[in-house]
């Protein structure tokens, strides 16, 4: 087992003297090794869009020979991991189904508490003040990130007048959503292991006309921060069949909090003018319980009835 870990911590000791291009390889190595084991140097720069002698240089860089030594010590890693199904059955198969719900939300606990120690107050304030000021807000989340970038959208909608929440089907329709993306604007990215590449790209693309570039993520070793300018911590659990976004959208109503507390005054009118709204349209009429009005409109129907 020795030489497995031996490959992990080569890569997290040495990942803050790596180059962007050692960086991604890192990050990819780490979250895909059972296809990464397979591929030659050529490939392997190929897939994650670096030469191939920067792949040789990785290699030499954590202290093998050449690759050939290094594909060994990606072999023993992979000997040594399990896939997600079996993980998950070390985790949840001995155990009972009121168990279960113990030890899920048990771990949801855990992975909140490791947050809290992770995270930067300083990015964080950092990230409230960059929202403050951005122009336009964009915010990107895919697949099982999206439910986080939605519900921020949501509640960004109510203090600010520019929130977009990028839809994302393909690249090329995310770069059409993001053309006019300035030095004004700020980004969100929202993503975690598996990262998605297409998440990746909306922040290159962002920082590559220089609009502000925040990331929640789960590692410092996270490829989403080689384009943020802030870089805030979450941990998410990979050992079960989902992954746990609890941490994450804990650090997500703190924003929403804080960012509240600066805008009050935008979300009260906000508010006020939803109530108006839903009042003159009676959008929740048939749709939200009121248990205080409930037995009054059910005596105004009646005696609507009467009077017919």
């Amino acid at each position: 087992m020795g030489n497995s870990n031996d490959l992990s911590n080569r890569i997290n000791e040495a990942y803050s003297t790596l180059s962007k291009g050692q960086k991604l390889l890192a990050s990819y190595i780490t979250d895909n090794y059972d296809k990464a084991v397979f591929l030659t140097a050529a490939k392997l720069g190929e897939v994650v869009g670096v030469s191939e002698s920067t792949v040789v240089r990785f290699a030499t860089h954590l202290g093998y020979k050449g690759y050939p030594d290094f594909q060994k010590a990606l072999e023993e890693l992979v000997r040594n991991k399990l896939n997600s199904v079996q993980r998950m059955e070390v985790a949840y198969g001995r155990i009972s189904q009121s168990k279960i719900l113990e030890s899920v939300l048990q771990s949801d606990a855990e992975r909140i508490k490791e947050s809290i120690e992770m995270i930067d107050p300083n990015a964080f304030d950092m990230a409230v003040e960059t929202i403050l000021n951005a122009k336009r807000i964009y915010i990107v989340g895919i697949r099982s990130c999206a439910p986080l970038a939605g519900f921020f959208a949501f509640y960004l909608n109510m203090m600010f007048d520019d929130v977009r929440l990028l839809s994302t089907n393909s690249s090329s329709e995310l770069f059409e959503q993001m053309v006019r993306i300035s030095k004004d604007d700020v980004i969100i990215g929202i993503s975690f292991p598996r990262y998605s590449m297409r998440t990746l790209k909306a922040m290159e693309f962002a920082n590559n006309r220089s609009a502000k570039v925040i990331t929640l993520t789960d590692s410092v070793h996270s490829p989403m921060n080689l384009y943020s300018s802030c870089n805030l911590i979450a941990k998410s659990d990979m050992a079960s069949i989902v992954d746990s976004l609890v941490a994450p959208l804990s650090v997500i109503n703190a924003l929403i909090v804080a960012l509240c507390m600066k805008k009050q005054g935008e979300v009260v009118n906000t508010l006020e003018m939803l109530e108006d709204i839903w009042d003159e349209y009676q959008v929740y009429e048939n749709d939200e319980i009121n248990y205080i009005d409930d037995s009054m409109k059910m005596r105004y129907t009646r005696l609507g009835e009467k009077n017919e």
